[in-house]
């Protein structure tokens, strides 16, 4: 037996997700379709691999729209024309799937029009998704959360920071891979010694730590450094820039960005060497982001000061997209 259900998905929700674990009770095979809607907020792309995560039993296919969205029989047709086969059953939570199920001549079931098994409507998530959070699954969450990304020198207190404001906000941090690299494989800093390839590898592994880590966040992601930086580490040791480095950073985006300054003391571990270069690599950063349209944040004064004044940006932030942040 075939089961169909349309919808947005804009985002998926705990309330869609009850209308699919429903339909997959009752019949063997489910069409989703995912309506390629112009007005969409969240990429095609992104609202389909959300739903072939969760539902790897079910076909999920992105759908043509249609300019009317009240127009039942023109829906109806489009539907059985687009999919090729008439489903037997129409799932659905809205009005219109008796009608549309009528017109195609199978069988309709309303699940929770009500909304009383999950109280939570797409178009509420999009206004606020941090006061949502607990309807959203982990894939979701990473693509809402507001990802904080901490640039710095050696030794500018970049770490202590991402730490302090992980533990403020109780939420994950991201961090740097590089210096992971560099302590187990490169066993600390030597010119001459590092390949282009290997920092390929640092910015690739650094975007995907980042991705993952995005799944855990309670709303705020910190990260510690980003694949930009791995650029700048590059052009440090190779002596030259990498566009193709620097392009891993495309990928990925940042709500807010705070820069720790070089004016505190430098602070030898055993690893550092560029006590001599902390103020150009600096520079660097707040060049690079200037280059590329990017607000940022130039955090100085004491541990007590940074904290006070990166948590400020961030409840900046946060209201200027109305998000419950205390939900």
């Amino acid at each position: 037996m075939r089961g169909l259900i349309i919808g947005r998905f804009l985002p998926l929700h705990r309330g869609h997700q009850y209308l699919i674990d429903t339909a997959l009770t009752i019949v063997s095979h489910l069409t989703i379709c995912v309506r390629d809607t112009r007005d969409a907020t969240i990429p095609l792309v992104t609202r389909i691999s959300w739903l072939k995560e969760m539902y790897p039993e079910a076909q999920i296919i992105g759908m043509p729209d249609l300019e009317d969205d009240l127009d039942t029989h023109a829906w109806a047709s489009h539907t059985q024309s687009f999919l090729g086969f008439t489903p037997d059953i129409f799932f659905s939570s809205e009005t219109y799937g008796d009608e549309f199920a009528k017109i195609l001549g199978i069988r309709h079931i309303m699940v929770d029009q009500a909304r009383l098994a999950f109280p939570v409507y797409a178009a509420e998530v999009r206004k606020d998704p941090f006061y949502y959070w607990n309807y959203l699954e982990p894939c979701v969450r990473g693509y809402f959360a507001l990802r904080i990304r901490v640039l710095g020198a050696e030794s500018t207190g970049k770490t202590t920071l991402c730490q302090e404001l992980a533990r403020c906000y109780k939420t994950s941090w991201v961090p740097e891979y590089g210096r992971e690299y560099t302590e187990r494989v490169k066993k600390g800093f030597s010119e001459g010694m590092w390949t282009s390839q290997e920092f390929i590898h640092i910015a690739r592994e650094q975007n995907r730590l980042e991705d993952q880590m995005a799944r855990q966040a309670n709303r705020l992601l910190i990260c510690d450094t980003d694949s930009l930086a791995t650029a700048v580490w590059h052009e440090r040791y190779m002596k030259f820039w990498s566009p193709i480095i620097a392009n891993f950073g495309s990928t990925q985006h940042y709500d807010l960005t705070l820069v720790t300054g070089d004016e505190i003391p430098f602070v030898q571990d055993g690893f550092r060497d560029g006590e001599g270069i902390r103020n150009w690599m600096t520079q660097r950063f707040i060049h690079l982001l200037k280059e590329r349209g990017e607000h940022y944040a130039l955090v100085e004064g004491s541990p007590e000061e940074r904290l006070a004044f990166a948590i400020q940006e961030i409840q900046s932030i946060v209201k200027k997209k109305s998000y419950s942040l205390n939900s």
